[in-house]
């Protein structure tokens, strides 16, 4: 996954680029050109294995290689300027989703596949090249070791010496100044070569076992048996973020919802604008991405400004809040959803139209635009909001793995979605029928929104608890902290 080891992350942009970009080209040619089926399946399959290798790299490196790019020797303006760069980033990802959802559904729908995957390869393409043009402008920063073995290694050396408790040598830490990030000791301040000092923190005290020098160490010096003070920081970094990261999967278990159960719901209703045009279904998603072109440039520009006044921080409000207020309106919009969908079943009721799936239901689809609204309301803060904290919380070394961290939430979410999904089908089914059946209308979608909307409050109070237990990243001589 760490491929910025070997040959870092402007090299591994330019990799993954070529090969999302060579996957789209594929992809529209296995639709285009004619050849036997089982031959066009096979390319077609390879495009999306293509695709699916070049977004895996690509994801994790872009976008922490995009804030690398901004100043740090202008402390203030860098983290103000660094903190929007994360909402315009994701104002950025929406525009483009909403405009696939919009233009390239309809180039496939009304001209034809192959018009569709084409303009996607065009516009991948095009993307690359002015990526390529800047080249000898980007900030480039170089490789930083393999965040793995520094993780290992702390672990294998606090669990060599857990029963320690005595210190011995030099103010009882490692004390090697010829190995690049060891700590050394110069007029009385711990720095590191090629990396950020970081304050000791009294959490997670069992792993500062890790720089203890005993007997063995007093006369060699190995780095599975002996780390450094900032080593081991680093690691504490890295497993205070794994609670923030189980906390964040509720998210993702509700989003999922987003392109199945909303959609769903949608093909029931009146859609209808006039008596010759009706809206797909589909199309409605481009709604959330709508409320975000909206709602950042406002919170950027408005809000910031406005709670920075009140509170003091650089950003308005610290990373964990503005993640607590998404996963607030996410548990929220469940139990919107929940009374949309109650209201829909009643108005189906009444009409007869519980035994009619494919029966347009007289209910105005929408009726659905709150839940739509608070997705996009919910995804502001939320996942920008995480994703700034997977950036600015991990070590320098680890900020890839950090962004890969972020964009694993979706991937496992969508797993654990179906794992709910199943149990709740399960349970329904064993005390009469399924809640979730073909059938809308029989149907009880609102429990389960409910049921929803009930773990999301449960997780939305371990991750209060947690939050109040966090320790924000602590640099020396840095004075300024839009976190605390």
């Amino acid at each position: 996954m760490k491929y910025r080891t070997v040959y870092g992350k402007l090299d591994h942009g330019k990799f993954h680029g070529f090969c999302v970009t060579q996957g789209m080209t594929l992809l529209a040619t296995s639709v285009s050109i004619i050849l036997p089926l089982h031959r066009r399946k096979a390319l077609f399959f390879t495009a999306l294995y293509i695709i699916a290798v070049g977004e895996g790299g690509h994801k994790p490196c872009v976008q922490t290689f995009a804030a690398d790019q901004f100043d740090e020797d202008l402390p203030e303006e860098f983290k103000k300027a660094k903190s929007s760069f994360f909402n315009w980033w994701y104002l950025g990802i929406s525009i483009g989703a909403t405009s696939s959802t919009l233009v390239v559904v309809y180039m496939i729908e009304d001209i034809s596949w192959a018009v569709g995957f084409g303009a996607l390869a065009a516009a991948m393409a095009w993307s690359l090249l002015v990526f390529l043009l800047g080249l000898k402008r980007y900030r480039k920063q170089g490789p930083l070791g393999s965040p793995f073995t520094t993780v290992a290694q702390v672990l294998m050396a606090a669990a060599c010496k857990w029963r320690v408790e005595q210190t011995t040598g030099v103010l009882g830490v490692c004390c090697d100044p010829e190995r690049p990030g060891w700590i050394h000791m110069k007029d009385g301040r711990r720095q590191t070569k090629g990396r950020t000092t970081l304050v000791h923190s009294n959490q997670l005290r069992l792993l500062d076992k890790a720089t203890i020098i005993d007997d063995v160490d007093a006369s060699s010096r190995n780095p599975w048996r002996l780390c450094s003070l900032n080593q081991v920081e680093e690691v504490k970094l890295v497993l205070r973020l794994i609670p923030i990261w189980l906390c964040s999967l509720m998210f993702a278990v509700d989003a999922a919802n987003f392109q199945t159960y909303f959609t769903k719901q949608g093909s029931t209703m009146n859609r209808a604008i006039g008596p010759h045009f009706q809206l797909p279904a589909a199309s409605f998603q481009a709604l959330l991405g709508i409320t975000v072109m909206v709602v950042v440039p406002v919170y950027d520009r408005v809000l910031v400004p406005i709670a920075r006044r009140f509170t003091g921080h650089l950003s308005g409000i610290t990373l964990l809040q503005r993640i607590g207020i998404g996963l607030f309106l996410s548990s929220l919009n469940m139990a919107v959803s929940a009374v949309v969908e109650a209201k829909r079943v009643s108005v189906a009721k009444e009409h007869n139209l519980l035994d009619s799936p494919k029966a347009m239901v007289p209910m105005l689809v929408w009726w659905l635009l709150p839940q739509y609204i608070l997705s996009g309301l919910a995804d502001v803060f939320m996942l920008v909001g995480l994703q700034e904290l997977f950036y600015a919380q991990m070590p320098e070394s680890m900020r890839s793995l950090g962004a890969a961290a972020f964009v694993s939430v979706g991937g496992v979410g969508s797993f654990a979605s179906s794992a709910v999904i199943s149990i709740v089908q399960a349970i329904s089914s064993s005390c009469g029928e399924k809640w979730l059946g073909n059938n809308l209308n029989r149907a009880h979608l609102d429990y389960f929104y409910w049921v929803l909307a009930g773990m999301s409050a449960l997780n939305l109070c371990v991750y209060i608890a947690i939050a109040r237990r966090f320790m924000y990243k602590k640099v020396e001589g840095d004075d300024i902290n839009i976190l605390d």
